[in-house]
């Protein structure tokens, strides 16, 4: 039965319309009792099946509940999602079924039903009007049930292959048995929505027959994923090829006065079942966790077994095991990023570690100077007047600080540098002449620098500096040309000279010095 249109119909629509009524009537009084009995008959067999599978699913269920029962910790993730299939198979089933009693009950009237409903049986098995060609249409498609199911159906079917994401095989039956993509009208001679094609001027008995072949769907995908989750849960099996037994420790390398603590494990066993573990022939605790006192400096060996219970013939058997580990004296490493001594005033910067330690175990102390953490790096200010600082670190090593080492070191106060004009990237200081466009470029500054060969690259800044250029002197306030000044150096001739003079910088100790003039010859 095809739906209603959206736009008033012309004379001659209405008249092809009435002319579609008589034929389809003519059509239900033709329809071959020898195709709906095959339809019935279809319909019975598949019943069975459903009974069939509702027996099987019901087993499944007991066997994993019993599962559940006797080893929760590894069964009980998958009986919960067992459940949870079972919930929403029942749904989707009963809504199926109360849509088949709704085209039921247009066949033949909730009076005949609500008889059979009473006695116990199915009103669905026993529909008088099986050859009625209107009502699936009217119920599925004019009312828009057959979207709803459309739609619940596909709920079902993405929530059940999201379930079997591990097996495409599952995945791909799941989505091509539950399928509700687009079909084939019959009538319209052209591709239509799902629920189109499968109910559109359908015998009441074939849209039955349908229905339930979908509620067998709905059971036989059921039964997959219950078995497809019992499967995942491996329930009273250890499968298994090969046993190992293996040694893992928290460090190789332990500090004297620590503690060697390692993790001895029976690979690919149950986790419920409980080994034995024993090391130079005493058993250790249920946990496999071995732990000795680091008491001398030196490599440190050790073996023993561990015996567990054949899943096979129920005798206890053991594995062997073998381990070695290293103690040694206590140890920091300590170096200066930019210099081997300490500047007073500056901020120092220390890369400072401990072997086998992670960063946020280490603490470090100084005497004589300011401390602090940046970015992994130690910041070391040493303040005015200091002549040396010590630097003591120490770890926290099961779970207390203990001492690492010191260092001492010497504090001097920051060399003074030199004076540069920069221009581009060419430093000169008077050694060379200078181009007149590297003189007159308006982005060159005067700079305060160790030079290409210094030890050091420090932030320092120019406060100002005087020009004397062809004996008139004249103020620059920061650390580039003026206008002024600018003007004047442009007059100059090759061979004239200009002498930058008076140069003021500030360090990053906050002190401010005098550097030596630049003297620069035009060429």
């Amino acid at each position: 039965m095809g739906g209603a249109k959206n736009c008033p119909e012309t004379p001659r629509q209405k008249m092809i319309g009435m002319m579609y009524l008589v034929l389809t009537a003519m059509l239900a009084l033709n329809v071959s009792t020898d195709i709906l009995n095959g339809f019935t008959l279809v319909d019975n067999s598949l019943h069975s099946s459903i009974a069939a599978s509702d027996t099987r699913n019901a087993k499944l269920y007991r066997d994993f509940q019993a599962a559940n029962a006797d080893n929760p910790e590894k069964t009980q993730e998958w009986f919960d999602k067992a459940v949870e299939v079972q919930k929403r198979a029942d749904s989707l089933f009963n809504y199926i079924q109360d849509f088949k009693e709704h085209i039921a009950i247009l066949a033949d009237g909730q009076k005949t039903v609500d008889a059979w409903k009473a006695q116990g049986i199915d009103p669905t098995m026993h529909i008088e009007g099986n050859s009625n060609l209107d009502v699936t249409g009217q119920y599925a498609i004019v009312q828009g049930n057959g979207l709803i199911l459309k739609e619940i159906v596909a709920y079902y079917r993405d929530y059940a292959a999201g379930l079997a994401e591990n097996d495409a095989e599952l995945r791909t039956s799941i989505q091509q048995t539950l399928a509700t993509e687009r079909g084939w009208n019959a009538h319209e001679k052209d591709s239509c929505d799902w629920e189109v094609a499968v109910f559109d001027g359908m015998p009441v008995g074939a849209s039955i027959t349908i229905l339930t072949k979908m509620q067998n769907d709905v059971r036989s995908t059921e039964s997959e994923l219950i078995q497809y989750l019992m499967d995942r849960t491996d329930a009273g099996d250890l499968r298994v090829n090969k046993l190992n037994a293996y040694v893992i420790p928290n460090s190789n390398y332990v500090i004297r006065g620590g503690k060697y603590t390692a993790q001895i494990i029976l690979a690919a066993v149950d986790s419920t079942q409980r080994p034995e573990y024993y090391v130079e022939g005493q058993r250790i605790n249920d946990q496999g966790i071995y732990e000795v006192a680091a008491a001398g400096v030196g490599l440190k060996k050790y073996s023993g077994w561990i015996a567990y219970q054949n899943p096979s013939t129920g005798e206890m058997e053991n594995l062997p095991f073998q381990s070695e580990y290293s103690v040694g004296e206590p140890a920091v490493t300590i170096s200066n990023n930019d210099l081997n001594i300490m500047y007073r005033g500056y901020d120092n910067k220390f890369s400072i570690s401990v072997p086998g330690v992670a960063n946020d175990k280490v603490k470090v102390s100084v005497n004589g100077a300011s401390v602090r953490q940046q970015g992994g790096i130690w910041i070391i200010k040493p303040g005015d007047g200091t002549k040396s600082v010590s630097i003591s670190v120490s770890a926290e090593l099961d779970g207390r600080m203990q001492p690492m080492g010191s260092k001492e070191y010497r504090v001097k106060a920051l060399p003074k540098p030199g004076a540069y004009f920069k221009s581009g990237e060419n430093e000169y200081n008077g050694e060379k002449a200078i181009p007149r466009s590297a003189l007159l470029n308006a982005g060159a500054t005067v700079i305060a620098s160790y030079g290409p060969d210094g030890l050091l690259d420090l932030p320092f800044q120019i406060s100002g500096f005087r020009a004397n250029i062809n004996g008139v002197y004249l103020e620059s306030r920061g650390n580039k040309f003026t206008r002024e000044q600018l003007d004047r150096l442009g007059k100059l001739k090759p061979g004239n000279s200009v002498i930058i003079t008076d140069i003021r910088a500030k360090g990053p100790d906050g002190k401010e010095i005098r550097l030596s003039p630049i003297p620069l010859t035009l060429n």
